[in-house]
């Protein structure tokens, strides 16, 4: 099964209407809200965390802000989290970075959003290079039962 559709059967399953569509390939952020049409803090990152006990998180952050590490540590309880490694990624959600999001993911990790997301529609990674997914973030929030904080800063 692609990415997509992967993602596409795990927001049916949850009853989250999504939807997926292809895209160009951007190199920038203001170059991607540009082709889809969207405000750069429209676009939210799906950031995999991975924690010191070799457990995973996800961190959906807005474009334009970046995870602040401090305030995720405290949230979670932890001293200590990173980025995996690409490869360690891939495995640890079954997307390539560029492509992560919870939906889908081959394992169910917790999911973090940053308190500037609710309230709109955003757009996501879709699982699969060259996709992308316009989702209403309350929606989202609840199908995931994330927690929402303040986990970001302005890059």
């Amino acid at each position: 099964m692609t990415g997509h559709a992967r993602v596409a059967a795990d927001a049916a399953a949850r009853g989250l209407d999504v939807e997926i569509f292809p895209r160009p390939a951007a190199s920038s952020l203001a170059e991607a809200a540009a082709l889809i049409g969207v405000d750069p803090s429209d676009i939210v990152k799906s950031l995999v965390v991975k924690r010191s006990d070799g457990t995973f998180l996800f961190a959906l952050v807005p474009g334009g802000r970046s995870i602040s590490w401090p305030k995720l540590r405290s949230l979670v309880g932890v001293n200590k989290l990173q980025m995996p490694p690409p490869d360690v990624a891939l495995s640890a959600t079954g997307y390539e970075r560029g492509t992560i999001t919870p939906l889908g993911s081959t394992t169910p990790w917790p999911v973090f959003v940053d308190s500037t997301i609710p309230g709109r529609r955003v757009a996501l990674g879709a699982g699969e290079h060259g996709f992308s997914m316009f989702v209403e973030a309350d929606a989202l929030i609840a199908a995931l039962a994330a927690t929402v904080a303040d986990i970001s800063v302005l890059e």
